[in-house]
């Protein structure tokens, strides 16, 4: 088993070595301008993996190999006002699955708000992501890592997204900011099980991010700068909903629903012109003791550590990296999730272009076996 996983390591690191003395190049979006304010812009981002892992296949012993189609997104925004802009995101989740063929082709919604900028407020309404952490401010496109946390577990709707509205505010140019926002919460279509919130109550959801050197505009954000910031980062969050948890309306299997975490970003670029990330995030999440399918209880957590080198080494640079992360979960006596992954990102052009070499160890649950994968992660968008 190990040595097919060593052969198809190989074979990927010579493709990598490949790609290395490849000449370099740039990406750029697109924007139209329609006037001196209104404008229109598209952007298309797309992810996709090929994964080895050890005893993964249906026999139990033999290595599974996957090639993962695993997003494509299209990005539209317009500015139709010079107080109000536009934004529509849609995207296609792939699926090797062959009992899927038909949700395979299906499109999804996956931002759709409006922006409105008034007396130094941001107002937005719509579908979008709630107050959260900065993994999930990030997204897939802009992490560290080429695979979203495991220790992250915020309830949503649809890949971190829920509908609602929310308010914000920066200081600075980003040097202290904070946001509030009111969202659906728990509905039928985002719980497996009775919904538990038959008053139909607001989830709150707030953030409030402090950054000690360089200011962060914006509210989304991004878990490397890539030696374009020096980064000392520090945010709290906290989400709630009353009667937000639970498999059932009765008292005794609903609860209220209560989350928060810390989250913290360092990125220095050093004398060499190498850049040095440290990233981590502690989260704690609580049903009311309450059992749920759709919400874990527990603590978890998780740390990043990465190196961009200073000389670029054919298209783009090396980023070194490990990340560790656990879960622990309180409702059962699993003892929860462990991952430990150490890895390579080559860094082409930022976000919008940059390769992923990782293999993890991942062990769920207190009697499981642990499992090793090796994964090369593609990323392209603009």
């Amino acid at each position: 088993m190990f040595l097919r996983i060593k052969k198809n390591f190989y074979g990927a690191s010579a493709l990598l070595i490949i790609i290395l003395g490849l000449p370099t190049f740039a990406v750029a979006g697109a924007k139209i301008k329609i006037d001196d304010t209104r404008w229109f812009s598209v952007g298309l981002g797309l992810q996709s993996s090929i994964a080895v892992t050890e005893d993964g296949a249906d026999d139990g012993t033999s290595s599974a190999t996957n090639f993962g189609f695993d997003f494509i997104r299209l990005y539209t925004a317009a500015k139709v006002h010079k107080n109000i802009t536009l934004e529509f995101n849609t995207e296609h989740q792939g699926s090797n699955s062959s009992g899927s063929l038909n949700t395979d082709q299906s499109i999804r919604v996956l931002d759709a708000v409006a922006k409105f900028s008034v007396a130094g407020f941001d107002f937005w309404t719509g579908r979008f992501l709630p107050p959260s952490d900065r993994s999930n401010l990030d997204g897939p496109y802009f992490l560290n890592a080429y695979q979203f946390p495991i220790a992250q577990a915020y309830p949503a709707l649809h890949n971190g997204r829920d509908n609602g509205v929310t308010i914000m505010k920066e200081y600075n140019g980003g040097q202290f900011k904070w946001s509030y926002g009111l969202f659906e919460g728990r509905t039928v279509s985002t719980n497996a099980d009775t919904n538990p919130d038959q008053e139909d109550n607001f989830l709150h959801a707030a953030r409030a991010t402090i950054n000690f050197w360089d200011p962060e505009p914006g509210y989304y954000t991004t878990s490397s700068y890539y030696g374009a910031k020096d980064v000392l980062a520090l945010a709290f969050v906290y989400q709630y909903e009353e009667d937000g948890a639970g498999t059932g309306t009765t008292d005794n299997l609903r609860g209220d629903f209560n989350a928060w975490n810390i989250d913290f970003l360092m990125e220095k670029k050093i004398q060499n012109g190498a850049v040095v990330n440290l990233e981590g995030a502690f989260y704690n999440y609580d049903s009311d003791d309450k059992a749920d399918t759709t919400i874990t209880q527990g603590q978890s957590y998780l740390l990043l550590g990465s190196y961009l080198m200073p000389n670029s080494i054919g298209w783009g640079k090396l980023q070194p990296y490990v990340r560790q992360q656990h879960f622990v979960r309180e409702t059962n006596s699993d003892g929860g999730r462990w991952r430990t992954e150490g890895g390579v990102n080559y860094i082409i052009d930022g976000h919008n272009a940059k390769i992923n070499a990782t293999y993890y160890v991942d062990k769920n649950g207190t009697g499981a076996n642990e499992l090793g994968t090796f994964l090369m992660g593609f990323q392209f968008q603009l």
